[in-house]
């Protein structure tokens, strides 16, 4: 009769531990494939590079852009670039000037 009286506590003792490898196993599958698992570390790294090069290459940009607003201030414009930009925006120029885009 003592057989009888293990059965049971044996038969749950196994369904804990099947229970326990099944939640480890799950835990160790986000690990390799889940959205911050070890698989999409190196995509994860490749995409923060990409967007390091496009912050710094719009930096850039508005730096630029900044300066030429800055020279386009009201009280103190730059006379040159004011000129260009009547010429280009009116499409006049002198037979002797040569016009170049920079873009």
């Amino acid at each position: 009769m003592r057989t009888m009286r293990h059965e049971p506590k044996l038969a749950r003792e196994r369904l804990m531990q099947g229970l326990a490898l099944a939640c480890l196993l799950v835990m160790g599958g986000f690990l390799l494939a889940g959205p911050s698992g070890l698989i999409a570390w190196s995509e994860n790294q490749q995409m923060l590079e990409q967007r390091r090069t496009e912050i710094a290459r719009l930096t850039f940009e508005r730096d630029a852009l900044r300066n030429r607003v800055n020279l386009l201030d009201p009280r103190h414009a730059d006379p040159d670039l004011a000129g260009e930009l009547l010429r280009s925006d009116l499409n006049v120029a002198h037979p002797d000037e040569m016009v170049m885009l920079l873009h």
